[in-house]
């Protein structure tokens, strides 16, 4: 594993929280925002400011269009995109806090202060939405703080991941079922978080197929050297800090997914291929 991939391995779970936490994902519901696909759009794309579903659609990559536009716009028309960001920060701080407390504070600051420096420095050209998570104003509290680097963090590698597989010629469903057919996110798990019909997706298995991409068993040669390519380009573009770091960060970061699978904060096998470190 590429020192950038287990970076990105260490720091997602904690970013995950706010789509698998009870107490954080329905955070939005305190000002009136209800459903979990609408506290979703509306909490991930905030930082954009009050986009239309097209740029939604664009910047997520792997979603239905049809599904981000039940919730875009509808949703800027019950909170503004400032409320979404300040609701969601309030409850990663309620629900982070009591975790980093029963360890080592001054670890989880100096990880903190990594990813923060990593994220400051990245650089931001073509990635729409680590830009836009670039710009929200770094929270001074440890716990807000921390989440905000792991979001900037891995919004900006998402942006280098959809760099790296339209430019290997895969849309964002065809991406989602590159993923699939090689393991081990299933369709089953997928296709319904993603809002797509049946008829879409076999219609995306058969343009694979037709480019020598994939057979009945699996990914075929050349599939299995796109896939590794698209991974290997989203390493290249990723952020990065010191190889120096990674040692505390296996500790900290580590202790802190365990932490939060243990709490029900985050399932083992997810739609979105979280690990949660052993």
């Amino acid at each position: 594993m590429s020192p950038e991939r287990e970076l990105w391995s260490l720091y997602e779970p904690v970013h995950a929280i706010v789509y698998f936490d009870p107490s954080v994902f329905g955070c939005l519901g305190e000002v009136g925002l209800h459903g979990f696909w609408n506290g979703y759009f509306a909490g991930r794309a905030a930082p954009m400011g009050a986009v239309g579903p097209e740029v939604v659609t664009a910047a997520f990559f792997g979603f239905a269009p049809r599904m981000v536009a039940k919730a875009i716009p509808k949703v800027w028309g019950r909170v503004t995109p400032e409320q979404a960001i300040e609701v969601r920060l309030e409850a990663v701080r309620r629900t982070l806090a009591p975790l980093i407390e029963a360890g080592s504070t001054d670890d989880v600051r100096r990880v903190t202060d990594a990813l923060v420096t990593a994220a400051e420095a990245a650089a931001y050209d073509g990635r729409t939405l680590g830009a836009a998570w670039r710009g929200v104003p770094v929270p001074e509290d440890l716990p807000a703080r921390l989440w905000w680097a792991t979001t900037a963090l891995r919004e900006h590698r998402g942006d280098g991941h959809v760099l790296a597989a339209t430019y290997a010629g895969l849309s964002g469903l065809e991406t989602s079922v590159t993923h699939c057919v090689r393991g081990p996110l299933t369709r089953e798990l997928l296709q319904p978080n993603r809002g797509w019909t049946d008829e879409e997706w076999d219609a995306a298995v058969q343009r694979l197929t037709d480019r020598g991409l994939v057979e009945p068993q699996g990914l075929t040669p050349s599939g299995e050297a796109l896939r590794d390519q698209v991974e290997g380009d989203t390493d290249r573009l990723s952020a990065r800090t010191s190889p120096e770091d990674l040692p505390l960060f296996r500790s900290v970061l580590g202790g802190l997914a365990r932490a939060i699978a243990d709490a029900g904060a985050l399932p083992h096998l997810n739609p979105m291929g979280v690990p949660i470190p052993e």
